[in-house]
């Protein structure tokens, strides 16, 4: 039996979104490697010391975007692989949602004042626990078969 028979014929949309983020990680990954080399930051330093650097805010603005969209990638990629099981056009959604937001989050934090994040940024707050229901949810339905 394959996958397909298993799971909603939506859940292709589910998939998409997931590949999306990943290039979006991508972007995100290469913009650090970038700001490594503009405001000279070495391997395996993962942030700037303001006392050695000038622009230590700076790179590490963009690194911390980077950073706190890593910490969030497996919450998100669970509460969509499961959830979009249930309810994959909602998930689908909510994480173009998550991924539009997150872009903003990484862009605004990477001007150097970390407030920029959360102009647009704040939606993907929205997104995870709309998740968090779709997977609710499921549970729900499987219990009661």
């Amino acid at each position: 039996m394959a996958a397909e028979d298993l799971l909603p014929r939506e859940y292709g949309y589910v998939v998409l979104v997931l590949v999306f983020y990943c290039f979006l990680n991508f972007f995100m990954a290469i913009s650090v490697g970038k700001a490594r080399k503009k405001y000279k930051v070495s391997f395996p330093n993962l942030y700037a010391l303001e006392s050695e650097n000038k622009d230590a805010k700076l790179f590490n603005c963009v690194q911390r975007g980077h950073q706190n969209s890593l910490e969030m990638m497996p919450v998100f990629f669970v509460l969509m692989i499961l959830g979009g099981i249930g309810y994959p056009l909602t998930c689908a959604a909510l994480g173009s949602l998550y991924i539009v937001s997150r872009y903003f989050y990484f862009t605004g934090y990477s001007t150097g004042n970390p407030e920029n994040r959360l102009k647009i940024g704040k939606f993907s707050f929205l997104a995870i626990p709309g998740l968090m229901i779709c997977n609710i949810l499921f549970a729900i339905n499987l219990v009661r078969g």
